[in-house]
């Protein structure tokens, strides 16, 4: 699978274009369609991915066909052309923050619950501090080698942040 990603907006939300045999999963097409569609060239879409509806998340949604967002994404594995992931409920940052597992590809996409070595805010609408908590200590029982991709800033792996995150070390 090959991982693009492509800062958006004046946040600079981190979309990804995820490809696979020139299919692609979008993840949080936040901004600035203009940098997203070169990605998309010659490309199916199979489909779109949010990771939670901040508008630095979803600001380029119009420019895609509705029917390609995965509405309502429940806590399970999905099967989507040669992709599969699993949804992995996350709340703290928003009461509807998902984060996108790849297991084949041993790579999670966690939007603005996990960034290198920080966590999303809680103190916005829908945030909350003990959902935070909770979906922490979830995710910490997740094998260490996996590659974390964030919403905004750099990747990082997991075994990095059990080690140097003090909000995921400290839980």
């Amino acid at each position: 699978m090959i991982i693009n990603k492509i800062p958006v907006g004046y946040l600079k939300a981190n979309c990804y274009v995820l490809e696979k045999n020139d299919k692609v999963i979008i993840i949080d097409p936040g901004d600035e369609y203009q940098k997203i569609k070169p990605y998309l060239k010659n490309k199916q879409i199979l489909k779109i991915l949010i990771t939670h509806k901040h508008q630095d998340h979803i600001g380029a949604l119009n420019n895609f066909n509705q029917n390609l967002i995965l509405k309502k994404p429940e806590e399970k594995t999905y099967q989507i052309g040669s992709f599969t992931f699993e949804v992995i409920n996350a709340k703290g940052h928003t009461n509807d923050s998902k984060i996108f597992y790849f297991k084949n590809e041993n790579t999670m996409f966690t939007g603005d619950f996990l960034f290198k070595n920080s966590i999303g805010r809680t103190d916005m609408p829908t945030g909350n501090y003990e959902d935070m908590q909770k979906s922490l200590k979830n995710i910490k029982k997740y094998k260490e080698n996996i590659k974390i991709y964030p919403g905004h800033g750099p990747a990082t792996t997991l075994n990095e942040e059990k080690e140097n995150n003090y909000f995921l070390k400290n839980i």
